[in-house]
């Protein structure tokens, strides 16, 4: 009896193969014409179970069965084609899993959320705690969901996401309005190349105005603004966002009350009276650039 690496038969155990049909099939690889017993014998099992992995050896065409004048010999046909058949295997099952997948996705997506409980009903507020994607993913939902106006005031810290942009265009497409509210605090960053900086007062202005492009109707505050989202005069979006909190412990705050959301809009209007078109922002900001060349001069 040969000695098998064991990690020849750990790879093809990853394939599929138990770990007698693993020392079956290098037993054959490595010879030709061997008759079952050398094969058992290399292999170092029993003669009585060669005979059925060869069997399905033969079924599944990798081994060739030969009829001698006194025993059957099996020899291994080419390997290239023996892991040939083995890929479209794999091939043809990944298929299946994903058909199977995307069938059960079809079928149980109409179920989600068909059903309200009487105590789900009332329930109004949503925490969404922790620095993750999935705060990110739930203000997309509501941005998906609106359907009239967003009231937007906010901080801001990041370029806003590509998925969001677009997500903005199509509601514009719909009739829909965005009104916001952004403070003109330095305190964010952009994005050049693949590297995130430090944004400039031209930065913040060359933002704003490709959103003002889009539709968007926009003012800027020089005094702190709160980051709340209002949709449709019924849900407000809260981002608590407080820099001595670690960025686990953030959390973000979704209050669905029209009530509550008439409030806040009341609030933004407040924001938005006393705040600066775009235009009216650049003319202070070169007054101000002017009158500071003037006392230096």
């Amino acid at each position: 009896m040969s000695v098998i690496p064991e990690d020849n038969i750990l790879k093809l155990r990853l394939l599929g193969f138990t770990e007698y049909e693993s020392r079956v099939f290098l037993a054959v690889l490595k010879g030709n014409l061997l008759s079952a017993s050398e094969i058992a014998d290399d292999a170092g099992i029993r003669r009585t179970d060669v005979y059925n992995i060869l069997k399905s050896f033969v079924d599944k065409g990798f081994v060739n069965e030969i009829e001698t004048n006194s025993v059957l010999k099996y020899e291994m046909i080419e390997p290239d084609i023996i892991f040939d058949k083995l890929e479209k295997d794999v091939i043809k099952s990944r298929e299946k899993e994903i058909r199977n997948l995307n069938d059960t996705l079809t079928s149980l997506k109409p179920l989600y959320k068909t059903k309200e409980s009487e105590k789900s009903k009332v329930v109004n507020v949503e925490l969404i705690r922790g620095y993750n994607q999935h705060r990110e993913a739930k203000f997309i939902d509501l941005l998906k969901s609106a359907k009239k106006e967003i009231l937007f005031m906010v901080r801001l810290e990041h370029y806003v996401s590509d998925e969001i942009d677009e997500t903005a265009k199509s509601f514009f497409k719909n009739g829909g309005i965005i009104k916001s509210v952004y403070e003109t605090s330095l305190n964010f960053k952009v994005k050049r190349g693949n590297n995130w900086n430090e944004g400039t007062l031209e930065d913040l202005i060359k933002t704003v105005e490709k959103f003002e492009k889009y539709g968007e109707k926009i003012r800027l505050s020089e005094i702190p603004v709160p980051n709340i989202t209002v949709f449709d005069g019924e849900t407000v979006f809260i981002n608590i966002n407080d820099k001595s909190v670690p960025k686990h412990n953030e959390a973000d705050i979704i209050i669905r009350s029209k009530e509550y959301a008439q409030n806040m809009t009341f609030v933004f209007d407040q924001y938005w009276n006393n705040s600066h078109t775009i235009k009216d922002f650049k003319k202070n900001k070169l007054k101000e650039s002017l009158h500071k060349e003037v006392k230096l001069n």
